[in-house]
């Protein structure tokens, strides 16, 4: 876990995976932490970034400033558009579950262009009434988080969750307990005062929404709503989940998730878009060398940047039958083999995607022995240059 400070406030949150790999920021409900996504991080981390942060008052985050007045949805996204800032990515995947997927709807509606796509769960544009918000704000001042925790937790998980998990209630009443009680009212006070009805259509992001069939906060019928509001955004609603996904049916919802990176509607009888293999290629080579390659194309090769850009970057490295990682230990092998210039760029590009010295030494082994040991003692040698290795 790491600290940020936003607007002089100190934010945990995570940053986990390669650089070189689309982000995916994952906004978690109230009263929790950025822990509901541990489960996912392993089906999620081969093929994207991730990074998780906890909600003011939550988990290691510091509190809500007792003098920094009413806390609003652009508050919350503008800490998730510092954070993507300080990952160094201009446009990013967003999941955000209960007042996670209030923070994409504000997203959504104000900073779209930030957005690759946008997947709210268990969440609603209009989420509860005034009246119950501005109650429950007024409890948890007076009884506090710990006390009201017994009766809020079993809220948020089906009847099956507690069964598999006799523990699960205690740890979330044990973790709703440790949060700090104003900022958690003041949140309150955000659902009961804010909604996103008419502010959703016509924002040109890629829209999904996902529900369980055992949620009372946000039933089914709040995300049929939500879609209508989004313009019939794709709704699937999970059958035996409750309220938190993420925690009771972490592989199906991860499942859900790893398709981000190229949504089949990109790919019709013409390929995959331009902009699809152009995101994909600034995001494995880097912003500077692509807008070099941009800079330096003429007349001659820019059609040939182009085809580059939809064939390679686009059909290619966009399809997520392979991650980024199998894809670089390809792509090395088979330049050093053939002796390219293009492999020093892509032996730069093996660091940003997080390959491992043991992996590259693997690659070039095989180079020696399928591709010949003048064609792998060249790329050892490059590979030095560019600063792979421990010479101590």
């Amino acid at each position: 876990m790491a600290f940020f400070t936003v607007n002089g406030r100190s934010v945990a949150y995570r940053l986990l995976g390669a650089e070189a790999l689309p982000l995916v920021i994952l906004a978690h409900p109230l009263g929790m932490s950025q822990a509901v996504w541990d489960d996912m991080l392993p089906a999620l981390l081969p093929r994207y970034r991730v990074l998780t942060w906890d909600l003011p008052g939550h988990g290691a985050s510091q509190a809500w400033p007792e003098d920094g007045g009413a806390i609003t949805p652009e508050d919350l996204a503008g800490e998730a558009l510092a954070l993507a800032d300080h990952a160094g990515a201009r446009r990013f995947h967003f999941v955000g579950t209960s007042i996670g997927g209030v923070v994409g709807q504000q997203l959504i509606a104000e900073h779209g262009d930030r957005l690759l796509s946008a997947t709210l769960t268990n969440t609603g544009a209009v989420i509860g009434n005034p009246e119950l918000w501005n109650t429950r704000a007024g409890r948890v001042r007076e009884e506090g988080l710990a006390a009201m925790s017994e009766e809020i937790v079993p809220r948020w998980f089906a009847p099956k969750a507690f069964e598999a998990s006799p523990a699960l209630k205690a740890g979330w009443c044990i973790q709703m307990g440790r949060g700090d009680d104003e900022s958690y009212a003041r949140l309150c006070e955000m659902l009961g005062s804010h909604t996103f009805t008419g502010k959703l259509s016509g924002k040109q992001v890629k829209v999904r929404l996902l529900g369980g069939t055992e949620d009372m906060a946000t039933p089914p019928a709040t995300l049929e709503a939500l879609s209508a509001e989004c313009d019939g955004a794709p709704l699937e609603i999970f059958d035996g989940i409750g309220h938190v996904p993420s925690v009771e049916a972490p592989g199906l919802f991860a499942e859900k998730l790893l398709g981000l990176a190229v949504d089949l509607g990109d790919v019709g009888n013409q390929g995959v878009a331009y902009a699809t293999g152009l995101e994909t290629r600034k995001e494995v080579l880097g912003e500077e060398h692509v807008a070099r390659s941009t800079e330096n194309a003429n007349s001659l090769d820019a059609p040939f940047q182009q085809m580059i850009t939809r064939l390679a970057w686009g059909e290619l490295w966009s399809n997520d039958d392979l991650t980024r990682r199998e894809r670089s230990m390809i792509t090395t092998g088979i330049l050093a083999a053939l002796g390219r210039e293009e492999l020093k760029l892509h032996l730069k590009t093996a660091k940003r995607i997080g390959l491992s010295e043991a992996e590259l030494r693997q690659v070039l082994m095989h180079v020696a022995i399928y591709g010949g040991v003048p064609a792998a003692n060249h790329a050892f040698a490059m590979a030095k240059e560019l600063g792979w290795g421990d010479n101590h």
